[in-house]
């Protein structure tokens, strides 16, 4: 009765639902709170079951669902609700994933670091990209593989047991007391993630930090599939697309932009192409240069989610280590640069630097003469051996315009890989598929790469693929304009109140080709004390963004995005976007991401109030 009466009220919610809950990759900050994310949305879209509410008014109120679409959003929210009313469990015990792999690696994962036996069981065959040679080799995991004929034959085991099955329809599961983690294979949605048993909570959080890190949630389109598949239990509804078609003009657009001819990838997210890029150079590390040390090096104020993956990845393999890359503020990139490739060669060991040009939040850009002179250097070992040279993996969202690899460009000489989160200027903020292309000195880390985008199945999906085919064409147009709203958004504030700091490109870099259309703020502050100062400056940060989202609604907004086609976002990096990263590295400043269409006379209007009230 319960099963019906939920599964009625989905089909309501669903006819009734904000259009935002398809379309939006970013989460509002002024409706998001991060400690509660992983279960207000759910506790209070209870509350609307419970009052048969599916009011779109209503619906629109919730609060944001996890962060961005990688952890959750509110249709895989909802999917995850119904599957875990379905099957008497705990909503937060159902976790969707766009990706059919990562929800064992998850597991495995957490074993791994526990040192706890886990055995894989299926029924089916497993996927084809599943490379359990690699999955022990790479990511160092253990596991046993067992086929049987069907889950009540599963017998108990010391240890944690994954049964993976291929199930569409997840209405009602046989879980028994021997299954640990049940995942199902949904057509091509994705896979659910089922937690059994109140010994096996404690995964909840890990296996959720693993879809943040590593990979995406089911996408809204796949997750509003999914439900509709339980309601009506009628055929998945495919998304008619040219998906060849699609592939070759987003290959060719890629080509065009990076000006690089080698074979681009285009990967779920940023992130889901960043993890590929780290296990694809260890696997290529192993197969080169067998034993010796691995050392990424990272900004340690870098993006948070670049920050923490880095170090999960070194958390499960011994000879792997993160070591710091200060590049901004104080610091100059090159110098860095310079410092930590010669400490790497002494110890013979493998660079992989991984950096944003521009860097954020400073927005700054280093001598790249200099740059490519340091990283093309002929490092020597402790005894005397040629060293390995480095690989550069570039990371230029800010900037996904600027030719670094091409013939003759800056970065053609030194192994370099760049690779752009998809969210931002490639989709206009419609999806979060990202791309990584490479010049041709690294073609054969390219491939190693591509062999771990799809291990772990964490290739840009079809529907993805479609929006990218159409706003990729008009990126270097939508960046130019949205770069002359911002530079004179810029110029103004550096009128009206010159007290401030601003973080952005200079006039020569812009002609060099550095247009990004994001600053950083430093805010003017008073006070006795060093606190004072800062105490007021944090404060005056947040009376700036409240100001601007509440008299442009409709154009400001607190979010953590840029690249959108229209608007204005606001946010405070060291409450965002650097949230794992360690307190003395976090900025708290403002960073303004302008859009090439919105209301600039109106943004100037308000900052001038703004700073009159000051």
């Amino acid at each position: 009765m319960q099963a019906s009466k939920k599964l009625d009220y989905v089909k309501d919610v669903l006819e009734n639902m904000p259009t935002d809950w398809l379309s939006l990759t970013t989460h509002r900050l002024d409706i998001y709170d991060e400690k509660l994310a992983k279960s207000q949305f759910t506790e209070q879209f209870e509350k609307l079951f419970n009052d048969n509410n599916f009011q779109s008014s209503a619906l629109n109120e919730l609060p944001t669902a996890y962060d961005y679409i990688r952890l959750g959003h509110p249709l895989s929210c909802v999917l995850e609700w119904l599957i875990a009313g379905l099957n008497d469990l705990k909503p937060e015990n159902v976790i969707s994933f766009s990706s059919k792999t990562i929800p064992i690696l998850a597991v495995l994962r957490k074993n791994l670091l526990d040192n706890k036996k886990t055995q894989i069981v299926y029924s089916d065959d497993l996927p084809d990209f599943f490379d359990a040679e690699a999955l022990r080799n790479v990511y160092g995991y253990k596991f046993e593989l067992k086929k049987v004929e069907k889950a009540a034959a599963i017998s108990e085991f010391d240890g944690s047991t994954i049964f993976v099955s291929h199930q569409d329809e997840m209405n009602s599961l046989e879980l028994t007391p021997a299954i640990d983690f049940y995942v199902g294979f949904h057509s091509h949605l994705g896979s659910i993630l089922l937690v059994n048993g109140e010994q096996n909570e404690s995964y909840v959080s890990e296996i959720q930090h693993v879809r943040r890190r590593e990979t995406i949630a089911m996408t809204p389109a796949n997750s509003l599939d999914a439900l509709k598949l339980l309601i009506n239990k009628s055929s998945v509804h495919t998304i008619k697309s040219d998906v060849k078609g699609n592939k070759i003009s987003v290959l060719d657009s890629i080509k065009t932009i990076t000006g690089s001819n080698t074979k681009p990838l285009e990967a779920s997210s940023g992130l889901s192409m960043q993890y590929a890029i780290m296990m694809g150079l260890i696997d290529h590390a192993q197969e080169n240069h067998q034993g010796k040390a691995i050392k990424f090096v990272v900004p340690p104020n870098c993006y948070g989610g670049t920050n923490d993956q880095a170090r999960r990845v070194a958390a499960c393999l011994d000879n792997v280590e993160v070591m710091d890359l200060p590049v901004d503020g104080d610091h100059d990139m090159v110098q860095s640069v310079d410092l930590v490739l010669d400490q790497i060669a002494k110890q013979d060991a493998i660079p992989y630097i991984i950096a944003e040009i521009p860097t954020n939040p400073r927005v700054e850009v280093p001598d790249l003469i200099k740059l490519k002179e340091a990283l093309s250097v002929e490092r020597k070992t402790a005894t005397g051996e040629t060293a390995i040279d480095p690989v550069f993996i570039l990371d230029q969202t800010f900037c996904p315009n600027v030719h670094f690899l091409g013939e003759g460009e800056i970065l053609s000489t030194v192994r370099t890989i760049s690779y752009v989160s998809g969210s931002k200027f490639p989709s206009g903020g419609k999806c979060t598929a990202g791309y990584c292309v490479g010049n041709t000195k690294t073609e054969a880390l390219m491939e190693k790469i591509e062999k771990h985008l799809i291990l772990c199945d964490n290739q840009a999906r079809n529907l993805q693929m479609e929006i990218l085919a159409k706003q990729l064409p008009s990126m270097n147009q939508r960046i130019e304009d949205a770069y002359k709203n911002t530079r004179d958004f810029v110029n103004f504030i550096n009128e009206t109140l010159p007290t401030a700091k601003i973080n952005f490109v200079s006039e020569e870099l812009a002609e060099q080709g550095f247009t990004p259309s994001v600053f950083s703020l430093d805010l003017p502050t008073k006070g006795n004390t060093d606190e004072e100062r800062e105490a007021y400056k944090r404060d005056l940060n947040h009376k700036l963004i409240n100001l601007m989202i509440t008299k442009i609604p409709n154009e400001s907004k607190y979010c953590v995005s840029y690249g959108q086609l229209k608007g204005c976002y606001w946010t405070i990096p060291a409450t965002s976007t650097q949230g794992t990263t360690k307190e003395g590295d976090k900025d708290y400043i403002a960073r303004v991401a302008i859009s090439p269409n919105l209301d600039l006379e109106l943004h100037k209007k308000v900052f001038t109030d703004f700073v009159a009230s000051i």
